[in-house]
């Protein structure tokens, strides 16, 4: 595998590091800005519209530029994004930022893995998207963990700091192993569009989409606010929370694992049973809030669940628009953007009307009660045909 692979799994950890911390650090940020953590909270919805519009319209503005040249001035107003946000004492100013980095990421996001597929002969294309997208799985279990200790040791502009380092070096590295040429095409032949707008016209894709969306913002809705849960409801003190959250990453990586190799097999046993999870856990949330022996492993399983669903969630779009998933795909890559949205929001509004942290687990077991409502309706559907009369194109977003 070759060393830029590699570097661009590091980028994604960077990057991703800087996508999740902010679930561990919100009590700090919302006391020294002066606002509440609900308001807080929508920083992290804020990176989520980021990534929503950020791929699509940047994959278009520099389709002709170097993969090199892309990959590096994306990351050069990430970096700049990251020293701002640290800088600044204005909320509004901090949430432009987030806006303005998830923007660039989502860029990075496309233009990597187009790039690590040019990179690599065909038999090793698996390989290397999962080296790529194994980045972000990385920044969940030791990214998330760690910028909350370094946000709560020192400062949360700390780890602002420590992630706009890392994407330096993360920089450096792409400009040491990235070819400056353009690479030829790692897939053959243009997508057809028409068979592309085609798939996206079927009631399936956008169901799909639903479950994806939803499924998403009911792990959300708890994980956003699961710092602040685990010191003002559960009663744990703040250096306990890195650590619990360290819990959620090895919840996710064991996940999203185990999900990984029965979503191509079982996408819809894999469906029930993981959204059934997710409804227990965050109701189990709900209800022993104030306990920490219930919360705590209730989290590794939030991990564990919510993660192992999303190999389905992927490969179920993948399936529907077979020959023609280029523009399905981006679809359902805004479907997860949504959820990282709307949870956040949600859990946002029951605190603002007073009914507390554990409110949020309720909102996620209502959340997967929809979710799995969706794909019970998808099972009981006929099979679209599928669309046959373009190569297949592979995107590739973990969340």
């Amino acid at each position: 595998m070759p060393l830029a692979v590699y570097i661009l799994g590091v980028a994604i950890f960077a990057q991703g590091t800087s996508e999740l911390m902010l679930a561990g650090l919100l009590p700090e940020m919302a006391a020294d800005l002066g606002v509440s953590v609900p308001d807080a909270g929508l920083l992290i919805s804020g990176f989520a519209v980021g990534m929503l519009v950020g791929a699509p319209i940047l994959a278009v503005l520099t389709l002709r530029w170097p993969p090199r040249t892309a990959l590096l001035a994306f990351m050069a107003v990430f970096v700049i994004s990251h020293v701002v946000g640290a800088l600044t004492s204005s909320y509004g100013v901090l949430l432009a930022t987030r806006v303005v980095g998830a923007f660039v990421y989502a860029g990075f996001w496309a233009v990597a893995a187009v790039t690590a597929l040019s990179l690599v002969p065909a038999d090793a294309r698996g390989r290397a998207m999962s080296v790529v997208a194994g980045g972000l799985t990385v920044a969940t279990l030791i990214g998330l963990p760690a910028g909350t200790l370094v946000g709560q040791s020192l400062s949360w502009r700390a780890a602002f700091w420590a992630v706009a380092a890392l994407s330096a070096v993360a920089a450096a590295g792409v400009v040491a192993t990235i070819p400056a040429t353009r690479p030829q095409a790692p897939y053959g032949g243009a997508p057809s569009l028409r068979a592309q707008v085609r798939a996206l016209a079927r009631p399936q894709i956008w169901l799909a989409c639903v479950t994806t969306a939803v499924s998403t913002a009911a792990v959300l809705v708890t994980f956003a606010y699961l710092a602040a849960l685990l010191v003002e409801t559960t009663g744990l003190a703040p250096g306990w929370v890195a650590g619990v959250l360290a819990l959620y990453g090895l919840g996710s990586l064991i996940g999203i694992t185990l999900g990984g190799r029965v979503a191509d097999l079982r996408p819809f046993a894999l469906l029930f049973a993981g959204l059934t999870g997710v409804t227990l856990v965050s109701a189990g949330i709900g209800l022993g809030a104030a306990a920490a022996w219930a919360v705590v492993p209730l989290a590794f399983l939030l991990g564990g669940f919510g993660m192992a669903v999303n190999p389905a969630l992927n490969t179920r779009v993948f399936t529907l628009a077979a020959g023609a998933p280029t523009l399905a795909a981006s679809v359902n890559v805004s479907a997860f953007n949504v959820g990282i949205t709307a949870g956040p929001w949600l859990g946002g509004l029951a605190l603002e009307w007073g009914y507390g942290y554990a409110s949020t687990g309720w909102i996620g077991a209502g959340l997967g009660l929809v979710a799995l409502a969706t794909v019970a309706l998808a099972r009981a559907l006929p099979p679209a045909p599928p669309v046959q009369d373009a190569p297949v194109e592979p995107v590739v977003r973990a969340s």
